[in-house]
């Protein structure tokens, strides 16, 4: 019994929400490198489970946004 494509869509983006907001509330103690990381990850998450409406995709927009939070933070100590 397998769920129609806009429910498993939904039940995805919640998902991917629920864990960025977990990841959100631990910020406080990470170094500004980590907590972009954190952030870039689960916005691709998200980002990646609405566009493809797999979770193959929510993992490689994890990756992808999790690379970009990243580097994101390594420019901004080079101004």
């Amino acid at each position: 019994m397998t769920q129609p494509a806009p429910a498993r869509l939904r039940s995805a983006a919640i998902l991917a929400a629920c864990v960025t907001a977990l990841a959100l509330s631990a910020c406080a103690g990470m170094s500004r490198q980590t907590r972009d990381t954190s952030i870039g990850a689960g916005v691709g998450a998200a980002a990646g489970a609405v566009i493809t409406g797999t979770t193959t995709g929510a993992a490689v927009g994890a990756v992808i946004g999790g690379v970009i939070g990243h580097e994101n933070d390594k420019n901004d100590r080079k101004k």
